[in-house]
């Protein structure tokens, strides 16, 4: 009897050490501030992090499943057309302020969201897909009308893209959401205070009621507050984690990973699920106007050696223009294999020869390339520059300029300058590929000339019809289909070189528990809770 009382003991004192607890502040270090915290513009990564703590979303996509499941919505109903929509609220939500989280205030989040706002500057945001109007049925019923099909507005309402905000926020410029104290939202963190470009503290709300329905956890989070941290350093950000200064970081290096797990830190790296890490042609720009010389330099590029370089196991070599966990991936491997000889053999049918300074020339002009690092990428100078190496030994040059340059902005938008430019996107849906590659959306390819004044006559028509049938086809195979009729047509045009499958790689302290992450690799803190 007393062998089994002290055996129910230890279990029960296991199972109270093991369960949440409540309270502590975490603090997160982040190597980039945010910038303008309107939810549309939360696909950078440094917005994410916040925006996911602050705001809710009508529905949330599982990260396991990738099926949405509901959230601020009960249920829902579609049309057999997809043009038309309709939710059912949950009662007795509301933001932070105050307000109501009704139909009304969902139908202004996506009116705003789908039309955009110019008297405000909202632009439109890139998850939504031919967005007419909206209708409120009752207080918790709103619907939302398309002008043709929108087969991915669903998954559109759980991304970071589609937080809802109070209308107080909304009735505010866009140049204003900068300032996170001004991002009134329904989530179970909101904004104490803010040191802009330095630090940024987020407590819990205590009256939060409604997670995820298939959550187990639903109510308050159990962190206290949570203190953002800037720390663009590497280096820096690695050493306050192990000396306990910091609980989690974003962007741990690959060569920063073993030594992190070798002391008892947990390394977590989820995928982004969507466009892979790539570097993409401009083909206004005449140098690489020709195909044969953009699949020369597709040939040309060793990725797996890139990879085994500068990356770990957590960066998959790329092989397609999607992520392999990405909904509607197909594998191009054979397409995008390395071969330096047919590289060799396509410049020099392409007229590009070897000049007397051992770089490809035609018509007195020199094969020069210029690009920009991306800053948010891992290890993207040095993987540049690793290209260049490579494109190097078949007479091509490749500059590679600072991603912090003052021009690097404006630059990255003129196919005359910068006819190479590193690009990614995540979401875990096939509408990735539009927002990625449609001139009306990132147009990575700067059809049109971006903003240049010297090159206008790129426009590719068969790959822009391709995206918007992708936006507006109600057969899931038929749109899976056509996602992969995309992806080979991209890497046939040689429009991009994918290279790895990105991650975003945390390190996180023992005594963090509950670390999660939705379906695109940004953190979500709510069941997070410190075992101190």
């Amino acid at each position: 009897m007393a062998v089994a009382l002290a055996l129910a003991l230890a279990s029960s004192a296991a199972f109270a050490q093991d369960a949440p607890r409540t309270g502590g502040t975490l603090v997160y270090l982040e190597p980039q501030p945010h910038t303008v915290l309107y939810p549309p513009a939360g696909g950078f990564y440094p917005n994410g992090g916040i925006l996911n703590q602050i705001t809710d979303k009508l529905t949330y996509q599982n990260p396991q499943t990738l099926e949405i499941e509901p959230w601020i919505a009960e249920s829902w109903e579609i049309d057999a057309t997809s043009t038309t929509y309709t939710f059912r609220l949950r009662p007795g939500v509301t933001f932070s302020d105050g307000a109501p989280l009704d139909a009304s205030a969902v139908a202004l989040n996506f009116d705003t969201f789908g039309l955009g706002d110019k008297e405000r500057n909202f632009p439109v945001s890139e998850v939504l897909n031919n967005y007419e109007r909206s209708e409120v049925l009752d207080p918790l019923t709103v619907r939302f009308h398309f002008k043709a099909p929108s087969p991915g507005f669903l998954q559109g309402t759980s991304v970071i893209g589609s937080g809802l905000v109070s209308p107080a926020t909304l009735r505010r410029n866009f140049a204003e959401l900068g300032d996170a104290r001004l991002i009134v939202g329904s989530g179970p963190f909101t904004v104490e205070s803010e040191t802009l470009g330095t630090e940024l503290v987020l407590k819990a709300r205590e009256d939060y009621a409604w997670g995820p329905a298939k959550l187990a956890h639903k109510g308050r989070a159990y962190l206290d507050a949570i203190r953002y941290v800037i720390v663009p350093e590497d280096g820096v950000r690695i050493g306050a984690l192990t000396s306990g200064q910091g609980d989690v970081v974003r962007q741990v290096q690959a060569y920063d990973e073993e030594g992190l797990t070798s002391q008892g830190f947990a390394i977590s790296a989820p995928s982004t699920r969507g466009v892979n890490n790539s570097i993409v042609f401009r083909p206004d720009n005449p140098l690489v106007a020709d195909v044969k010389v953009r699949r020369a330099l597709l040939h040309g590029t060793d990725t797996k050696a890139i990879v085994q370089t500068l990356f770990s196991g957590n960066y998959p070599v790329a092989t397609s223009v999607l992520a392999s966990t990405a909904l509607g991936y197909v594998d191009l491997s054979d397409k995008l294999r390395f071969d330096a000889t047919e590289a060799a053999r396509l410049l020099d049918e392409a007229g590009w020869t070897i000049g007397a300074s051992g770089l490809r020339e035609k018509d007195g002009q020199t094969l020069e390339l210029t690009a920009y690092e991306s800053l948010p990428q891992p290890q993207n100078k040095a993987a540049l520059q690793l290209v260049a190496q490579q494109w190097g030994a078949l007479g091509v040059k490749l500059n590679v300029l600072g991603g912090d340059a003052g021009t690097a902005v404006s630059d990255n938008l003129d196919p005359a300058k910068t006819p190479v430019s590193p690009a990614m996107v995540g979401r875990a849906d096939p509408d990735v590929l539009k927002s990625h590659f449609y001139p009306k959306n990132r147009n990575v390819l700067l059809q049109t000339g971006g903003i240049s004044d010297k090159v206008k006559s790129f426009r590719d028509d068969r790959l822009n019809a391709l995206l918007e049938t992708i936006a507006s086809e109600t057969d899931r195979a038929r749109r899976l289909s056509l996602a992969g009729d995309v992806q080979r047509y991209v890497v046939d045009e040689a429009y991009a070189i994918p290279i790895f499958e990105e991650p975003q790689v945390f390190g996180a302290a023992p005594d963090v528990k509950g670390l999660a992450f939705e379906a695109v690799g940004r953190p979500s803190f709510y069941g997070v809770w410190l075992d101190r």
